[in-house]
């Protein structure tokens, strides 16, 4: 019995330790052809289900036709996404044109 609970304690906790970000990349027509990136946040309540914020990646691209947009859980908003209990989750978008 102890063994059990001692194997699953050890499994919760590397299941929790070795959970990484998210990330996903969308090409918009050649994808970026230059280096000039445009930052945003985007803002969600009750881990991610309702947004309250969330960027345009069309109007942060100004106008360009060809651009990557990449949109990621980066470290600062995951360390706040848990110290708010994933009451609040925010996530970081990209633009590169």
């Amino acid at each position: 019995m102890k063994q059990t609970i001692k194997v699953l304690s050890v499994a919760f906790a590397a299941s929790v330790m070795l959970t990484s970000c998210y990330s996903y990349t969308s090409v918009v027509g050649k994808g970026a052809q230059g280096s000039t990136a445009v930052s945003q946040w985007n803002h969600y309540v009750i881990a991610g289900l309702a947004p309250v914020g969330v960027s345009d990646s069309k109007a942060m691209a100004a106008g360009a036709e060809d651009y990557t947009v990449f949109t990621r859980q980066s470290f600062v908003n995951g360390l706040i996404a848990a110290l708010t209990f994933s009451i609040y989750t925010p996530t970081t978008t990209t633009v590169t044109k």
